[in-house]
Parts: C-alpha cells; structure tokens; sequence
C-alpha cells in the first residue's frame, strides 16, 4: 500500500472528536459551495460532493436545507479561505486551513497558538511544498472490480484505491473504497463516478506530507499542544504535519 493508505489509516484515528464541530465545518463548505456555483446541487456540483460530506456524518436534512437557505440570503456573508505555514516544536512543519470572514481574528489565533507553544509561523510557502495537495473520494465498494476500476480512472491521475473499514452505529464492520489522486483531477473522478451510477458516500481534499519525521512520546506531546489548540479554533477546517503518527 501507498502513502494515501498509511495516512488515511493514521488520521482515522483523529477523527472530528465532536459533531457539532463537523456541523460547523460542514455549515461553512455549505456557504461556499452556493455562493460560487448556486443553491441548486444539480448544477453546482461543489455543492453536491459537500451535501454527501454532511450525510456522511449524520447531519440532519433539515440543517443542511437551512444552511444552503441561509447561503442563499444577500446579507450572508462569505468564507475566504487562508492557508497558514509554520513549525512545531522539533522541527515538525504545520500546515493549516482556514475558512474565515475576519482574516484579522484568525492571523491573531494561529499566531499566538504558535507563540504560547513555541513554535513560529511561517511566511506563504514556507512548507506548503512538503504536502501532496490530494483529492479522495469515499465509494460504495459493492460488486467493484477493483482492479478493473483503477484501469478505468488510471487517465485521471488516480495514484491509489484501496477498501476501507469503517464501524456503524451497532458496531458492525462496513466495507467501503478509497480512492486518491491529485487535486486537480476531482472533477473529472466526480463525473466519472456520477456517470456510472457509482455512489460516492464522501469527498473531499487532503495534504498528504511527502516525508515525516519521527519523535519521541515527550518530543511528540510538545507537538500536540499546538495542534489541539489549532482543531479546537472554530475558523480552522484542517491541519496537517509532518509528524510521524501511529495508528
């Protein structure tokens, strides 16, 4: 297995500890997805893969009608997204999303998140040249022919397939595939799948480090301080590093 598997089987274990904050994350893709492409997921298909993200984790139709009623409305504002770069303690690099409508706010928290665990924020491209900028996609694995999938999408850049288990409700083991290839190849992926009746339970993007670094449990605690501190803000959507993780 690649890189993809090994990250994706690492970061399943620093899953959104609570729902409401993936309601919140979810609320602000919602917002962004109308205001570039519409309120009508037929024709706006950002919108659509982020309608899937949401059923993915059980948020009710209700709230997503009123986040996407909500987005509609002139007098909501928008989400700019702000990528931020820095280090961890020991060397570790730290890349960090953002969907925010105060850029001031979040350069003062991520800023001072780095200063009270002393690490230092970086300028524009200070790391960002050390992740893969990927896209995945979640499907229904059923009657696939894996083999015969990845020679279907391979023209699209597809770098890795792979089943995942996932538990439900009940505790029972669900089989699902992954699939990752570069950023720029999600659209094409999301029509090939659309067109052939294959459901995508969710999608989404992810920077995947091309090399970590291991540290000691202490060295590694230092690192945590900062990337708790950087989940726990409500104006990040994603944080990666390049710290080695267990899974």
């Amino acid at each position: 297995m690649g890189r993809a598997f090994e990250f994706r089987k690492a970061r399943k274990m620093k899953r959104w500890s609570a729902m409401s904050k993936a309601f919140t994350r979810i609320g602000k893709d919602i917002v962004m997805a109308v205001k570039e492409g519409g309120p009508d997921p037929d024709s706006n298909s950002r919108l659509r893969a982020v309608i899937q993200n949401a059923k993915s984790v059980n948020m009710p139709k209700d709230n997503i009608e009123r986040a996407i009623k909500r987005a509609s409305d002139k007098n909501q504002g928008d989400y700019k997204e702000v990528i931020f770069e820095g280090y961890a303690q020991h060397g570790i690099a730290v890349l960090i999303e953002t969907a925010t409508d105060n850029n001031t706010r979040t350069v003062a928290n991520v800023r001072s998140y780095f200063n009270k665990t002393d690490g230092s924020l970086g300028t524009s491209g200070s790391v960002v040249f050390m992740f893969d900028h990927t896209c995945n996609f979640k499907i229904k694995g059923d009657d696939l022919d894996l083999e015969e999938l990845e020679l279907e999408l391979i023209d699209f850049g597809v770098e890795e397939i792979f089943e995942d288990t996932d538990e439900n409700e009940d505790g029972e083991e669900i089989t699902s595939v992954m699939i990752y290839a570069p950023f720029e190849s999600f659209g094409n992926i999301q029509s090939y799948l659309e067109e052939n009746n294959i459901e995508i339970i969710s999608s989404g993007f992810e920077r995947i480090p091309q090399v970590t670094k291991k540290l000691t449990p202490e060295q590694a605690e230092d690192v945590e301080k900062l990337l708790e501190k950087l989940e726990e803000d409500d104006d990040v959507q994603n944080v990666y590093h390049t710290m080695e993780e267990s899974a």
